[in-house]
């Protein structure tokens, strides 16, 4: 887990980076020096205004406005008050999120004139499937756990709704999102939609593929318990993962029925105890009755206002079994989880050879517009409804045992199964693909 490439510090010779500071004076630079180039050339400079004055003023506004409000916040010294400003953390999974983009518009331009499309296409597509997508899973995830970005103020609520930089997408959302801006676009330009799916759907996959590598340097997305063995693995205090055994007492080696932090109701009777763990060596065991947990708080040395406030430990922890208190510091605590299951790698590695085995049936499926789709779907349903078996990071839902994601699976399974109809049904396609068409 990396979840922190670097930070760009929230100001530099005492002068703000971000907000009215360096990064907008160095974006009034590059804007005068393009448009005075602009006039030297003979061009237009109102012209020039007109057509992209609109991406000058967005970066602005991101530059003042949105790239504060993300900065991460010290260790606050004075209760109810926010500690100050320390800087814009580069996550890694923001880079591998990149990287997916990146990679998946590459392939699709390589891919689109071997399936008789332009490859002006594909970048026409790219904005639509891009903004629709990452609102598609942002969406999701927000319906989903709407409690973790509500805060006492509307202004602050709308921060943490626009705060990417820690994760907090949902692939699911983001393949109906992606969808719908593929659809807007096909309609509005007259692309038919099949074939394009089959150009970009292998695309998809391959993107998936880098961005499951960062869920897995962001700590999210894990799963559930597991022996530990050589693929197991354990991440470290800070991690959600670690915050969440932590907050349920898992890390001393008490189990319970539930294993979510907001689904635990205590008082809560032990399920198990892991043999030579903290809380067996104290003497607790199953059966007994846990009546309180309570997180210590940092002691005053260990604060720093200089240090983002995600990276200060609590202090300790203190459980009350059967009436009896029992207390660990953070430093007699495991520094890792308890080992769980890679989904992150995994679903990386299956999206990946997903993404071959839509390649490899590309020649084939030349003449079923739609194919390429229906088995990416109906692929991914199935992939996606087994990872969720070994991953504890949702609940199950509407009183069911499966999660939100099993049952979109389902539903994504159905369509594609539809949909296998309706291309089968309609019979071999008129083929516009170059003669040496290659994946």
């Amino acid at each position: 887990m990396q979840r922190t490439l670097f930070f760009v510090p929230h100001e530099f010779a005492g002068i703000p980076v971000f907000g009215v500071g360096w990064a907008l004076l160095l974006l009034i630079i590059v804007s005068g020096t393009y448009l005075f180039v602009t006039h030297r050339r003979g061009g237009s400079v109102a012209e020039e205004l007109k057509l992209s004055g609109w991406f000058w003023a967005l970066l602005a506004v991101a530059i003042v406005v949105v790239l504060p409000s993300v900065e991460l916040r010290g260790q606050s010294l004075t209760p109810g008050q926010p500690g100050p400003p320390v800087g814009l953390a580069i996550r890694g999974y923001g880079l591998m999120m990149l990287l997916g983009v990146v990679s998946a518009i590459a392939l699709a331009v390589y891919r689109a004139p071997r399936r008789g499309l332009a490859a002006d296409v594909i970048y026409g597509l790219a904005p639509w499937v891009l903004v629709l997508g990452i609102a598609g899973a942002r969406l999701f995830y927000v319906i989903e756990y709407y409690d973790q970005f509500a805060a006492p103020s509307w202004g602050q609520t709308l921060r943490n709704l626009l705060n990417f930089t820690g994760g907090g997408l949902v692939v699911y959302g983001s393949i109906m999102g992606g969808f719908l801006g593929t659809a807007l676009y096909c309609w509005r330009h007259g692309v038919p939609l099949l074939k394009l799916g089959d150009v970009v759907i292998p695309c998809l996959f391959l993107g998936m593929f880098f961005g499951r590598i960062g869920c897995l340097l962001n700590g999210c997305c894990y799963g559930g318990r597991c022996e530990d063995n050589g693929w197991a693995l354990r991440f470290p205090a800070g991690s959600p993962l670690y915050s969440e055994q932590f907050e349920t007492a898992e890390l001393t080696g008490i189990q319970f029925a539930i294993t979510k932090a907001e689904q635990l109701e205590l008082p809560a009777e032990i399920e198990y105890v892991l043999p030579n763990s903290l809380a067996a060596e104290a003497g607790i065991t199953a059966g007994q009755v846990v009546q309180r947990i309570t997180p210590l708080p940092p002691a005053i040395e260990d604060l720093d206002p200089a240090r983002p406030a995600e990276e200060t430990r609590w202090g300790g922890l203190r459980i009350v079994v059967d009436k009896q208190p029992f207390q660990w510091s953070s430093d007699e605590l495991p520094q890792r989880s308890l080992p769980v299951y890679p989904s992150q790698l995994l679903s990386s590695g299956l999206a990946l050879g997903l993404c071959l085995l839509l390649l490899a049936l590309s020649p084939w499926a030349i003449r079923h517009e739609g194919l390429l789709v229906v088995v990416g779907f109906a692929g991914y349903a199935i992939i996606r409804f087994g990872l969720e078996m070994i991953r504890s990071d949702e609940p199950g839902q509407f009183g069911t045992g499966l999660t939100i994601s099993q049952l979109v699976s389902i539903a994504t399974f159905t369509a594609a199964t539809g949909l296998a109809i309706y291309v089968f049904k309609r019979g071999p396609a008129e083929s516009t693909a170059s003669p040496e068409a290659t994946p």
